[in-house]
């Protein structure tokens, strides 16, 4: 994900005016345990289990430079990992579907850091699934955990898959949380919100124009009823097939 400095101003001043909280950007720290402060003093981080997770798992196994920067950094073949305000603001909304023992899945999982934070708020008894297009990046996430927490990778707690993240991750359906950290432009897809449960919830950036993403916030309630939020104002990668994303055409 990227956002410009002009659209950070823009976002400040829109998000005065409804319930979400504003997004801050560019923060540099030294380490891990200086940048949750930050986000805490800037409340994005608002609760005790987010600011748990987040301080449990260092970014910097998981993002190759700038690792405490508030900034979204290239992971390599078009991706990038997500500024730290952005993977918080995700954790704060699913944080009520984050519980001991449920199931959540990732798409986009990319450097593996925010399926990773998933992980330590759903504990052992849970399930965490990450997926990517790339089987590259997909490696590359599980040597990441590996380093960080290889039992988690042992005992299944989390799973990392290469796949088409549009069409979800049927094997391990269905899932409690489900978070998409790239945006739709062809409106949600259908096989994500089927494999959502009932009283579940899903964090989906989606495009509305060519030049504007909202975060939406999609509740299905326990009779099945779908419920969207329109949120906060982001720019994230498309949610696209591999090849679009690696630049490949065929002529």
């Amino acid at each position: 994900m990227f956002v410009s400095r002009r659209l950070s101003l823009v976002l400040s001043q829109a998000n005065k005016r409804q319930k979400f909280p504003r997004m801050f950007f560019m923060t540099q720290s030294a380490s891990n345990d200086e940048l949750i402060d930050a986000l805490k003093r800037q409340k994005v981080v608002k609760h005790e289990d987010v600011e748990r997770a987040m301080r449990s798992v260092d970014r910097g196994f998981y993002c190759p430079s700038n690792a405490y920067f508030d900034a979204p950094e290239s992971i390599g073949y078009g991706a990038t990992i997500s500024a730290p305000h952005m993977h918080a603001y995700a954790l704060e909304l699913l944080r009520d579907q984050l519980k001991p023992g449920a199931k959540v899945l990732d798409v986009g999982s990319g450097s593996g850091y925010l399926t990773m934070c998933f992980a330590k708020m759903v504990g052992p008894n849970g399930k965490v699934v990450g997926i990517d297009h790339i089987p590259a990046l997909v490696n590359s996430s599980i040597e990441n955990v590996r380093r960080d927490c290889p039992e988690y990778l042992e005992n299944g707690l989390i799973k990392l898959v290469a796949g088409d993240g549009r069409k979800g991750f049927l094997e391990e359906a269905p899932y409690d949380a489900i978070h998409v950290g790239a945006a739709a432009e062809e409106g949600v897809p259908p096989e994500l919100i089927n494999q959502l449960v009932n009283r579940g919830r899903m964090v989906i950036p989606v495009a509305r124009t060519r030049n504007r993403q909202d975060l939406q916030v999609i509740d299905k309630n326990e009779e099945g009823k779908i419920d969207k939020q329109k949120g906060v104002g982001v720019q994230f990668v498309p949610l696209c097939d591999k090849d679009s994303q690696l630049g490949i055409r065929y002529d």
